[in-house]
């Protein structure tokens, strides 16, 4: 039996330990251990985006990173942006400007977006496409999602959210 490994984390602003095998993925540890299934795995290669995670506030492949490199670390998926209620501002935006169709990419984008409206309140188009140029969308095409995350940026920044809260 493989030898399994104490982690301390923080997943969606819970405190957690478990042991878990030194090779159990991040993605399987959120999605088959927690039972946090907005975690898509696409590609299982880092490639699609659809298993993206903030990691630390910062966006992080999920089917790249082992559990084991949790230890320590602040993870929030994207159950963490309607936790408190109602539709986040992100994904508020993204259904009124129909930024999704099928939905399995969708976490992945979401959890971009709202690392980059953290760190950018007021982003261009040119900075929307940059940052969420490691995602593969195959059903909507990519123009009604920069909308999206445009929109979601004017709305966060009407209710004042911005750098130094989060969105």
């Amino acid at each position: 039996m493989p030898q399994r490994h104490k982690i301390e984390l923080t997943v969606n602003g819970k405190k957690l330990q478990r042991h878990v095998e030194p090779r159990l993925l991040l993605c399987d540890f959120l999605r088959y251990e927690l039972r946090l299934t907005g975690t898509h795995v696409g590609c299982a290669h880092g490639v699609c985006g659809a298993c993206t995670v903030l990691f630390n506030g910062s966006t992080a492949r999920s089917c790249l990173t082992f559990a084991v490199q949790a230890d320590g670390a602040v993870i929030e998926t994207v159950e963490s942006l309607a936790a408190r209620g109602p539709l986040s501002p992100i994904q508020r935006a993204f259904y009124e400007h129909h930024a999704l169709q099928c939905g399995f990419c969708t976490p992945g984008f979401l959890m971009s977006t709202r690392e980059l409206l953290t760190h950018h309140p007021d982003p261009s188009e040119e900075t929307v496409r940059m940052a969420l140029r490691g995602h593969i969308c195959r059903c909507t095409g990519y123009v009604n999602i920069v909308r999206a995350v445009r929109a979601a940026a004017r709305k966060l920044r009407e209710e004042g959210l911005g750098r130094d809260s989060e969105p």
